[in-house]
Formats: structure tokens, sequence, C-alpha cells
């Protein structure tokens, strides 16, 4: 069995007389500013500062109490009703009056210190990760931070400056030791929390649930439940096509795993059955899972939307790069464990409720100037990843269950989902190649919507000077990304303009009503929403959580999804709105806005394995810009947006002739030899 107190004794050492010591002034502390001349406010700062006081010392106490016995001397129903009290505060309406909300927060403390202390009070509330993993070091940071924050306050002399200074302290003053450590929770094979609870404790004994200190739901629980009933035969045909695309992707892209000795794995809590499966049959060819941070039901979507920008309290020239030194200061440190770091596997679970966003005033925000600045540091975030790990030497798998959370046929839903996942993918690419043999002889393939899709776009492709070797089309089956099956190119950028609409769509899980996107040579120049009843809190919305922190985005991708039986299946149980964008944009053409499918790897040559060629479209003019300014080159980010094949007129390849040839009419596939996608569509 794994013990995390073991793994971070070193660190935890050198603060443990101080983290005793600060837990015994936080026990003793008095809150007493008695200068203040608002009674109510004083009131509310008592508060304030006593419910932080009780997230220390109950989490230092559950802290020194985390063992084996504590989870196998209780039942089930004691340690869930503990799971549900950890995050009891954030849920539903509870969250309206929590001072984690920056609307109560500025509508008690007023608007200079409540959105700083809703995001500082926040942070206390991750006190219960560190508890469960035992990183009292890190409990110790903030302790100080508490302590010098009331002392601050009792004094008489809070203002917003010397609050803000130390409330921040700790996300200020990074070291590279502790970014070491938090490296090393990703890739390195020896921290086992996550993976010990996966394979060395009986999964039909759901009290292993609670041992992550994550929130748990009748999600996790029912989906736990259904794998443990699974039969045997299908979870060993999942994980072993889970691997086969991871390793595929290594293949497609010319990559060399061999020299690679570690894989990350994310999934959602619950599916622990599966993934036990998938460490095995990665251990068969020579690779060591890494388990870094599995994801359960969020207890309230809202809370991470209102802190989106939290980060725009500090984050200023100096911030940035202090962090960029030490980030890699840290990489040199764990320099061995990333170098054997070959990628990662994602499987990811939907169905939960559709979020619909409170838009509220009282967020933190960026400021232009930070916005700008932002833009860049993730610009030198990747430079400095790709030194380290290189993107040409690593891949990705992602794949996508349902959640119980979707409704009563759950089960039916993930045996149709099962279906989906497990399609030929041979027979899929002889079929999109005929497609690709078509959209090469284009100039520009021009996309049309109908019964009301305002879309009418004319996509630029990018010229070929041999076509006899060249393509511009990936033939994409069942291996990065499952299911099968599209094609995807990057397109020119000048010339490709007009408008892509689509009624309704989720995108990073939120929700969009009547989307429009206007481009003009390939860049977002107009877009609107009709998500609030007023047109700029619409701009807001679509620049805020689609374009930030850039001012504009490129058309990355165009590509055209051939999955026609995901789209039935879809359909017949009523869930697009809530099918992930993996699936999704398997479901008829898509544009990913943002970068290319190729970003950071461009100069690494691709073939499509079905017929050789090399893929030229593998940069567009604005990627083209990282070979004289890098930071104008990337805009970190690549959202999929899909067009439902009911609401297509055509999609229509327009040769250099003027002549054209048809792919898709009236949502159905008429190019010749690509009629069979249409099958699912009539049963």
């Amino acid at each position: 069995m794994f013990d995390c107190k073991l793994y971070f004794t070193d660190r935890n050492d050198k603060i443990l007389k101080s983290y005793e010591n600060t837990l015994t002034s936080i026990r003793g502390i008095q809150i007493e500013n008695t200068s203040t001349k608002d009674p109510k406010k004083y009131s509310e700062f008592n508060n304030y500062f006593g419910k932080i006081r009780d997230l220390i010392l109950s989490a230092s106490e559950l802290e020194k109490h985390l063992n084996n016995e504590y989870f196998s001397e209780r039942s089930f129903e004691t340690l869930s009703a503990a799971n549900k009290s950890f995050f009891e505060e954030i849920r539903g309406s509870n969250y309206d009056t929590s001072y984690a909300n920056p609307k109560h927060a500025v509508t008690v403390f007023g608007q200079e210190f409540g959105g700083m202390l809703a995001s500082l009070y926040l942070t206390f509330r991750r006190y219960i990760s560190f508890a469960f993993q035992h990183r009292i070091y890190k409990m110790e940071s903030y302790n100080r931070v508490y302590l010098d924050l009331v002392e601050l306050y009792n004094s008489g002399e809070m203002n917003y400056s010397s609050a803000l200074s130390i409330a921040t302290r700790v996300e200020k003053d990074n070291n590279p030791d502790d970014v070491a450590i938090d490296l090393k929770s990703m890739f390195d094979s020896g921290f086992e929390f996550f993976t010990d609870i996966i394979l060395n404790y009986d999964l039909s004994d759901l009290r292993y649930l609670f041992r992550y200190g994550i929130n748990i739901t009748d999600n996790e629980i029912k989906t736990a439940k259904f794998l443990n009933q699974y039969p045997d035969k299908k979870i060993k045909q999942l994980a072993q096509l889970i691997v086969h695309a991871y390793l595929r992707g290594f293949e497609i892209e010319g990559k060399d795993v061999s020299g690679k000795s570690t894989v990350n794995i994310m999934y959602a809590i619950g599916q622990e059955r599966l993934i036990r499966q998938v460490i095995a049959d990665l251990r068969d060819v020579n690779l060591t899972a890494i388990v870094h941070f599995p994801k359960s039901t969020d207890p309230n979507k809202q809370v991470g939307y209102d802190h989106r920008f939290d980060s725009a309290l500090f984050f200023n020239e100096d911030y940035s790069a202090r962090t960029i030194q030490n980030n890699e200061k840290a990489h040199m440190q764990c320099k061995t464990i990333t170098s054997q770091y070959s990628g990662i596997i994602v499987c990811e679970k939907f169905g939960e409720s559709a979020f619909k966003p409170e838009k509220k005033d009282e967020c933190i925000q960026f400021s232009p100037e930070q916005q700008s600045l932002y833009q860049q540091h993730e610009n030198k975030h990747r430079m400095l990843q790709d030194k380290f790990i290189p993107f040409s030497q690593t891949s990705f798998s992602i794949v996508a269950f349902p959640s119980p959370e979707i409704g009563d046929n759950f089960e039916s839903i993930f045996e149709d989902i099962m279906e989906v996942n497990m399609l030929n993918s041979e027979k899929y690419e002889t079929i999109q190649q005929k497609m690709i043999d078509a959209l090469d002889q284009a100039k520009f393939v021009h996309i049309k919507g109908k019964d009301g899709n305002l879309t009418d776009l004319m996509v630029q492709m990018q010229p070929l000077v041999n076509p006899k070797i060249q393509t511009n089309f990936n033939n994409c089956g069942a291996d990065m990304n499952i299911p099968v099956g599209e094609v995807f190119t990057s397109p020119q950028l000048k010339g490709t303009t007009g408008v892509l609409h689509i009624e309704e769509t989720f995108l990073s899980g939120l929700k969009y009503v009547d989307l429009k996107l206007t481009f003009e040579d390939g860049f977002i120049k107009d877009y609107s929403c009709k998500n609030f009843e007023n047109d700029q809190d619409n701009r807001n919305y679509v620049h805020e959580n689609l374009i930030f922190p850039n001012d504009t985005l490129p058309i990355g991708e165009f590509a055209i999804g051939t999955n026609t039986l995901a789209y039935v299946v879809a359909r017949k149980h009523n869930i697009i709105d809530i099918m992930p964008i993996l699936i999704v944009e398997k479901m008829g053409p898509h544009f990913a806005v943002g970068d290319t499918c190729y970003a950071w790897q461009e100069d690494k040559q691709v073939y499509n394995l079905l017929n050789n060629k090399e893929i030229m479209s593998r940069e567009n003019e604005k990627s083209a810009l990282r070979k004289t300014d890098i930071n104008q080159a990337y805009t970190n980010t690549h959202t999929d947006i899909t067009l439902p094949y009911d609401t297509i007129g055509f999609i229509s390849v327009v040769k250099p002739d003027s002549k054209y040839i048809d792919i898709i009419k009236d949502g159905r596939f008429v190019l010749e030899g690509t009629e069979e996608l249409n099958i699912p569509l009539d049963e």
C-alpha cells in the first residue's frame, strides 16, 4: 500500500515545527478589531475569519486520522456523510451565502475587498485535498497567511494593498522546490496515491471511493456498481481498444514510444475497474501508468466559473517572469522523470446536466494589459514545456463514457456508446479516403446551412504542389480520438470567409444559444449569441469563454465527421446537447477556432497511413509566424464547433475551374463511395 505521508516526509519535516506552532496560534486566536465604525461589517469579518479557522482546524485534525483504519473501521454511510459535509457549503443555494461567492462577499465586505476575500476563502477550502494527501507543507504556508491577515485586521489598519499582499503571498512566491513536488505528482511513477486506490483495494467494497477526498455523488457510486457487474470480456475489449488506440497514435504520427516508460491517465471516479485493466494492458507493453487527478461530479460549476480569472489579483510582469523561471528550475530537477513521459490517456464522462452560468459583475476580471501579458505568458509556458517534454515525442488518446446522471436509461446508452466506440476503424478509413481524394481537388470548400441555419462559409484549401504524393487531409480513425471517424485539415486563412451559425451548442460545458461567428480571411471579425437579453452581455460571454485571452481567433481546423451511428444514437436518446465534443465532432462538419491540430509540431512530417501521402496542411499563416515571433504564432486554445447533419444544406468541393463535387447534400453523404455512411440514418 502507498503511504502518501511517507512520500512527502522530507518536505513536511522541514516545516513540521512551524506547522504545529501555527495551529497553536490559530486555536487561541482572537478576532478583535474594535476600531471599525460598522458593527455589521465587523460581525461579518469576525464570522469570515472564524469560518476559516474552523476549516483549518477540522482539516488538520482530519489529516492526523487519515489512514487505512480510518476507512476500514467506518461504514459506507458514515464515510459518505463525511464526504458530503466537505462540500455542502458550496452546493446549490448554500453557495448564495458562502464567502466563496464573490457576489455575497462583495455585498458584505464591499467592492474593494469582496472579490479578494472570496478568492482567499476558496483557497482555504482546498484544505480537504491537502489533508487527504498529507500535504502539510501546503497547509503550513496558508496557516501563516491566515495569521498574518488576522493580525493586520486586528491592528485596525487593514488597507486593500496590504491585505492583498498577504492573501496572494503563496501564489506569488511559488518556489522551484514546491513546483517540483507538483511536477512529480504528475510525472513520477513513484507517486501512487491514486494508482494505489485503483490497484490495491477491493473495488466491490465501495468505501474505496471516499479515499480520494473528492466529491462523491450517486454518479460515481452508480458508475462503480455498474462497471463492477459489467462482463469481464467487455472490460477487456474496452481496455484493449484504449491501449491500441494510444499506441497507434505514435505510429500514425511517426513517433517512437520505445524509449518512454510512463503514461498519464485521467479518468472519472467510478471507472476504476476499467482503468485497472488499462493499467495492466499498458504494463504488458512496458508502460507504467501515472494517475494525477481523477475527476468527479462538480459540486457546483458556478464556483469555478466565478473564480476563473482570480489570478488577475496578482498577475503581472514580475509574477510571469518569476513563474517561468521557477518552472524551468523545477523542470531541471525533474528532467529524468519527465524524459520518460510518453503522453496521456483520457477516459472522460458525459451526461451531466447542462450548465448555464449566472453572470456576476462582482467576479474578478483581467485588465486589457493583463490579458495581453497572459497570452504571452502562456506561449512562454508552452515553449518551456516543449523544451523538457517535447510535443514531437508524446501522444494521447481520448475516449468518453456516459455518467448515470444522463438518465434512467443510462445502461442502454452505455451499451450504445460502447458500440460506437468499438466501430471498425479500417472500414471508415477506406470510405474517408474517397472523401479526401475529392477534397484534395478543392480550391475551397463551400458549407451552407438550411432550415434556419445561417451558415454560409467558404473555407480556402492550402495549395498542393504535387497531389500525387501530397494531401491536405488527415484520415482519422479510432486512434488519438475514439471513436472513428473524421477527415480534417488546417485551412488557408486568406480567402476563408463567411458565417458559421449554430442554433444551440455546448462548448467546454457552457451553453451557447444562436452562436454566430463571422470570419474574414480566416479570423473572427464579429461574434454574437442570444444567451442574455443584453447584446453587450452576449458579446462579453462569447469573448470571455471562447476567445479570451485573444482579441480574435483564426479557424485552426476544418473537418467532416463521418460517424453517423453516433449521431443516430444521440438523437435516439435525445442527448445531443450533453454529448462530449469528442463524439460530437464526429457527428458532422466541425470547425475549430484557435490553433491547428499540429500546433508546436508543424515541422514534423506526417503521413496518411492508407496511401502514404504527406499531409502538407500542418500550418497556416498564423502558426507560420513562429519562425519570426513565436508570441504571435499561437493562441493556446482549440475549440471544436460542430454543425449537425440535419442543419446542412450542402458541403461541396469547389475546384479551381469552378466545377463542384458534392460531399453532403441535405444532411446525407452523396459522394460516390461514401453512401454506406447513410445506413445508420436510414435505420
